[in-house]
């Protein structure tokens, strides 16, 4: 018999990646666990981006080619998941209509100018901090591709919390909608802000302050766009979840490239 706290784990990484995990369990309670083992999701994915970012540095490829490994890898390992629900949920704001047209935006297949320009700016914004900050020092640029891909996943256990209604009766938003109690998403939240810090306190202690302030920020605005698109289109969607993801990666590579 699996313990409960491993339908959770698999849930999480069967959901939020590529990775060959098997998912038994769709229930509430799956979703509960998976999204508060997010953040996890985040760290495999962080350390898998930064190890091949590493090794391009260190056979000389230098600091651009590493950062755009450093980007490419989390997309690869979601097949584009949270990009893709980037640029739908960009086209479905775009639009300016009301929120049944813009749900149906949202679900078809292509991509529209609101998506397109959206993507290219926030992949642009991702590899030129992810370079400034690999030119800077590969213990810095290491270190801010694992916390913005861990902050991204956090942002997906704070949308997850009790409250945040789904937009639509069916898809991955409402399997996750409303499942995560609120404390439990302040304490994770809570340590992984701290587990962040820690490690930042490793390189000094500005960049102690820098990498929780990171994090904080990237909670902030995903935060932000989560409130937006609940007045928009009544609740959240799996592509919302995606573009929370994507808001706080770029906002806490942004802010640690800073100063």
């Amino acid at each position: 018999m699996t313990p409960p706290h491993l339908h959770g784990l698999r849930f999480a990484f069967g959901t939020l990646s590529v990775l060959p995990v098997r998912v038994s369990r769709w229930d509430r309670e799956a979703a509960r666990g998976g999204m508060l083992c997010a953040p996890l999701v985040g760290v495999v994915l962080g350390c898998g981006a930064a190890l091949l970012a590493l090794v391009l540095l260190f056979l000389g490829a230098g600091p651009l080619l590493a950062a755009v490994a450093a980007a490419a890898v989390p997309a690869v390992l979601t097949r584009g998941l949270h990009l893709d629900g980037l640029a739908d949920t960009a086209d479905g704001l775009g639009s300016g209509k009301p929120a049944e047209d813009a749900l149906r935006i949202m679900k078809q297949s292509d991509i529209g100018p609101f998506g397109v320009i959206t993507l290219l700016f926030v992949l642009l914004a991702q590899v030129a901090a992810l370079s400034r900050l690999y030119d800077d020092s590969w213990a810095r640029g290491a270190l801010a591709t694992v916390v913005s891909a861990v902050a991204a996943r956090l942002a997906l256990t704070l949308a997850a919390r009790t409250g945040v209604p789904a937009a639509r009766p069916e898809g991955l938003g409402a399997a996750v909608a409303g499942v995560v109690p609120v404390r439990g998403a302040a304490a994770v939240a809570l340590a992984v802000t701290g587990a962040a810090a820690a490690a930042g306190a490793l390189l000094g202690t500005d960049d102690l302050a820098r990498t929780a302030l990171a994090v904080l920020a990237a909670l902030a605005a995903a935060e932000l766009l989560l409130r937006h698109c609940t007045r928009r289109f009544g609740g959240v969607t799996g592509d919302v979840f995606g573009g929370l993801a994507e808001t706080a990666a770029t906002t806490a590579l942004v802010v640690l490239c800073l100063g």
